[in-house]
């Protein structure tokens, strides 16, 4: 059928009910893409919905999963997965990429996933955290911590999995946005 670049635009595109799945961007700027899976079914719309985003925070997972999208698929996810998750969704299945699964049993069962994942960062997981927020390299932060280059991949790969990302610019991204005051709080 096409691209579009808001949900309203879709929405009152002709032929909406003759299309089977719709790849939908969560964020489409100004909107976003729940606005469509809200309203798409008043629009005639009988297909399957697979939102794609970079990430959500729990209750908005949850909230897209119930108003009626088939599933959730992360942007950094491999390709691969993609079609997976779109071959599943037209045979019926609801998809939730792995990545998000704990986020919306935590939504369901009414716990934060920041609170599931993160009760706090170790000593040595809040200096490795302030090495990258300095710019240094695992070997620079290794040498200031009288520790291995390897111990310190060890703790970046503990802090990736405690808060759901996979890169050091993510790592830096989400400390700032949601934990910076509990996480560079000096242990009394």
């Amino acid at each position: 059928m096409g691209s579009f670049s808001s949900a309203s635009e879709a929405l009152a595109a002709p032929g909406l009910d003759t299309i089977d799945v719709v790849l939908l961007d969560y964020d489409l700027g100004e909107e976003q893409g729940t606005l469509f899976v809200e309203r798409a079914a008043h629009h005639g719309f009988r297909g399957r919905v697979l939102m794609v985003t970079a990430g959500m925070n729990d209750g908005v997972m949850l909230r897209t999963l119930d108003s009626g999208s088939s599933g959730i698929f992360l942007k950094h996810s491999p390709p691969g997965r993609l079609v997976e998750a779109i071959h599943r969704v037209m045979a019926g299945e609801v998809w939730l990429d792995p990545a998000a699964t704990r986020s919306v049993i935590a939504a369901a069962t009414g716990r934060s996933e920041s609170e599931a994942r993160l009760k706090g960062l170790t000593p040595r997981e809040q200096t490795v955290l302030k090495g990258v927020f300095e710019g240094l390299t695992n070997k620079e932060i290794g040498a200031g911590m009288e520790i291995s280059e390897s111990s310190v991949k060890a703790v970046l790969q503990q802090l990736f999995e405690k808060t759901g990302v996979r890169t050091r610019s993510q790592l830096v991204r989400i400390a700032l946005e949601k934990h910076s005051s509990e996480w560079f709080s000096t242990p009394s």
